[in-house]
């Protein structure tokens, strides 16, 4: 358990240790993912994203988030790449310190160069992750991040945003965190969304893709297509290792996951720890409700297409359509309609919001309605990797209405 990130950071008892266990696949490629993101063994990705910054920035994320012992691990790690850059994320952390998710309004940014960038971009994604645009994408090509880097950096940012709710959540669950604290650095009553800039002055730069998209104009309840603002490999440039890590060949023809591939281990892990978190029903939550969580999660974030495929899956699962629906059209306060449902609505959106919102009262309705501690671990998981997903999503492309629904 000790070599295990998530389980180091929550301090995880062993019966939960156990249960966590229960989706073996997802707590081995969690890890996985871990390692592919910061302790990379391809020259070219390290080239691209060098390791210090990518504990730089994952000290970064940790700490505007409020996770105090997730910043004190990554700074920790970072000391061993670069120890000057450790008092350059405290600074950072302190002017960016914020609560999301929020869309509209104004952009903090950190100065000038890669690491600031980064940092911009980090903020983007921690916080308001649906004011993205081809012009954050630029801001980072114009200060020299290659495709490859930039999938990297939003794999990492990501799946850091995963890790925290993932530790908080089991913390929770065992008895030892209260909303807002846990390690966190602040409570999150006590934080306000930070003063920025209404226009950063970020441009696309000339490699930005901005292709022609019709944008959903709410969230629908049919199926989208998605555009990227980064450029996807072609078929013809995979290697062997890249096609390995789509793991079902068919995605080859999606550019979203050809995109993905330009960080072929990050893929990997992320693609089974996805698949174990929604598909392995051996006991705990039902196959609808963990497609529950991940669309309100997505419905929070402001994530149409996860939204509009994951509302799909629930149904097909059994899921109540109309309740469903709601939840679409009216947003994440919508009633819908059984106590089950509204208890995994509240636990998905309070942990969507900060984490640190997410506390006991939350734990207690969900064991009220009927849910064991395998389910709520899955409602954690399921909430959590679709603010992992979502933050790809939102800031690698656009989501694009099909021709047969405009």
């Amino acid at each position: 358990m000790s070599n295990d990130i998530i389980d180091l950071l929550a301090e995880t008892p062993a019966d939960l240790a156990d249960l966590r266990r229960r989706r073996p696949e997802a707590v081995e490629n969690a890890q996985r993912s871990f390692a592919a993101l910061f302790e990379p063994t391809n020259p070219t990705l390290i080239e691209a994203l060098p390791v210090a910054t990518r504990y730089a920035v994952a000290a970064f994320v940790a700490g505007i988030s409020g996770a105090q012992r997730a910043a004190e691990f990554y700074a920790d790690l970072l000391v061993d790449e670069d120890e000057a850059l450790v008092a350059v994320v405290e600074d950072a952390v302190r002017a960016g310190v914020s609560a999301g998710p929020y869309a509209g309004g104004d952009f903090v940014t950190f100065g000038e160069g890669q690491l600031a960038a980064a940092f911009d971009f980090a903020h983007l994604l921690t916080f308001h992750p649906k004011d993205a645009s081809p012009a954050a994408i630029g801001h980072l090509q114009t200060t020299g991040y290659t495709e490859d880097a930039i999938v990297s950096l939003g794999q990492l940012i990501s799946f850091v945003a995963f890790q925290l709710r993932v530790v908080h959540g089991v913390q929770v669950l065992a008895g030892g965190a209260a909303a807002g604290g846990s390690g966190a650095a602040v409570a999150d009553a006590a934080v306000e969304r930070t003063a920025g800039v209404a226009d950063p002055g970020w441009t696309p730069a000339a490699v930005t893709l901005q292709p022609e998209v019709v944008a959903p104009e709410k969230f629908v309840n049919h199926s989208l297509g998605w555009k990227p603002w980064v450029a996807p490999l072609e078929d013809s440039e995979f290697t062997d290792e890249q096609r390995d890590a789509l793991i079902k060949p068919e995605r080859i023809g999606m550019e979203y996951f050809r995109l993905l591939a330009r960080d072929p281990q990050a893929l990997k892990a992320r693609t089974l720890t996805d698949l174990d978190i929604f598909y392995n029903t051996e006991g705990g939550l039902g196959r609808a409700e963990r497609e529950l969580a991940a669309t309100v999660a997505s419905r929070l974030n402001g994530c149409e297409y996860c939204a509009s495929v994951h509302q799909a899956r629930s149904k097909e699962e059994g899921g109540d359509a109309e309740a469903i629906d709601r939840l679409l059209d009216e947003g994440v306060e919508a009633d819908l309609g059984s106590d089950a449902w509204d208890a995994i609505r509240q636990a998905a959106v309070a942990l969507t919001r900060t984490p640190f919102e997410f506390g006991a009262e939350h734990v207690e309705v969900l064991r009220e309605v009927g849910l064991d501690d395998l389910a709520i671990i899955d409602v954690i998981n399921s909430s959590a990797f679709f603010n992992w997903a979502n933050r790809l999503m939102l800031t690698l492309g656009a989501p694009d209405v099909p021709k047969r629904y405009r």
